[in-house]
């Protein structure tokens, strides 16, 4: 068969076409490498800003990985440290903690009790921090800007701190919202209230976000609301009519607005994806994976979807007045009242407000496999875009 000059201009062509598309291929199913995590939120994600900042969270938290208090509102480590574990980096080092710390590979912002939308109360008048999501941002503006001219000293320095091209390649991660519900609610607010200033909160949101691309973050993973009608703290100071639990035991008003929260999120996302067009950024359904944890928890070994591990007292084992590893003084002596139970994996509320280690584990490893990201990647493919 005789093949004219064109027709080999054609074949090779498509030849230089097909192993273009061939290293594309390849090179999509590299995975990503992280050298960094930045990571924004609240007590979801905090490792030990709060803690920093206002005392250490008390024994016995940290009981079961850690042997002791590690900034953590947690019997053990918390989703963010098993992403960090899955990305072969080391658990985040808090911004706020000058102790110990080393942030070659990251830093943490969060903090407990924070909110998206700057609160107008202290932290002892109603217990959300005013460690807001802007004031998060301030703070890894300024480590970003600082670090490296302290970076430049050289020695110790270059040790502890994050190269300036991390920046660009490091994966931000963010968990936060919460407390933006429920803030609303202790403040006596309705459903349709709370609901009523979400588009706000979810424009700071988007503002944040872009602010850290603007200085050369390109990868984000986002983690929706969970499902605040199934906590505690939540349903034993806010009580709804027998109707509006639902069959697991959760207060569906409250879901409601996170669902509402959670549609908003997305619709943002979608948005910021117009806006940024060369960040990736990927949505991660972690309210779905918590509500199937609770709903369905006795099928994976959670014996206790709703009662709380660590408290004292009520339905729930949670008391607002007394939480996990508080004491009562009798006859001269501190005596502990709200103890651990005997075996915190068995449960998935560790002190009425936050997730075991054990449940904590079983989010992460249902997430970190795409499964419930938009779009449907794993962790470690993070970096590419749509």
């Amino acid at each position: 068969m005789a093949f004219d000059g064109s027709s080999i201009i054609v074949v090779a062509i498509s030849c230089v076409f097909l192993v273009n598309l061939t290293s594309s291929l390849v090179l999509a199913k590299s995975p990503c490498q992280f050298p960094a995590i930045f990571n924004f939120g609240d007590s979801n994600s905090d490792t030990g800003g709060l803690s920093a900042a206002f005392g250490q969270a008390p024994p016995p938290n940290g009981m079961s990985y850690f042997g002791h208090p590690a900034g953590r509102y947690c019997d053990g480590r918390l989703v963010i440290d098993f992403l960090a574990e899955s990305l072969g980096l080391p658990y985040l080092s808090a911004f706020l903690d000058s102790l110990g710390t080393n942030f070659t590979h990251g830093a943490n912002f969060a903090t407990a009790g924070s909110t998206i939308r700057p609160q107008n109360t202290t932290l002892h008048q109603s217990g959300f921090s005013p460690i807001s999501l802007n004031v998060q941002f301030y703070e890894f503006h300024d480590f970003h800007v600082r670090s490296q001219i302290v970076r430049k000293r050289g020695g110790v320095y270059e040790t502890i701190l994050p190269k300036e091209e991390d920046f660009s390649s490091a994966l931000y991660t963010f968990d936060i919202g919460q407390n933006d519900l429920t803030s609303g609610y202790f403040l006596n607010m309705s459903v349709d209230e709370v609901k009523a200033y979400v588009p706000d909160v979810l424009n700071q949101f988007h503002t944040i976000i872009k602010d850290i691309y603007d200085v050369g973050g390109r990868y984000f993973w986002l983690h929706n609301t969970g499902p605040v009608g199934c906590l505690p703290y939540v349903m034993e100071r806010i009580p709804v009519l027998a109707g509006q639990i639902d069959r697991y035991g959760c207060a569906s008003p409250f879901n409601e607005v996170a669902q509402f929260f959670n549609q908003g999120l997305k619709k943002t996302v979608q948005q910021l994806r117009k806006d940024l067009p060369h960040a990736a950024i990927t949505y991660v359904d972690v309210y779905s994976v918590k509500y199937s944890l609770i709903s369905q928890g006795r099928n994976h070994g959670f014996n206790q979807p709703l009662r709380t591990c660590c408290g004292h007292g009520g339905k729930y084992n949670y008391n607002k007045n007394l939480g996990c590893g508080g004491k009562v003084h009798k006859q001269g002596k501190d005596v502990l009242v709200a103890a651990p139970c005997q075996d915190p994996s068995t449960h998935v509320n560790w002190d009425g407000v936050h997730f075991t280690e054990a449940a904590n584990r079983y989010i992460f490893e249902r997430i970190v496999d795409g499964s419930f990201s938009d779009p449907p990647r794993p962790l470690n493919m993070a970096c590419y875009r749509n």
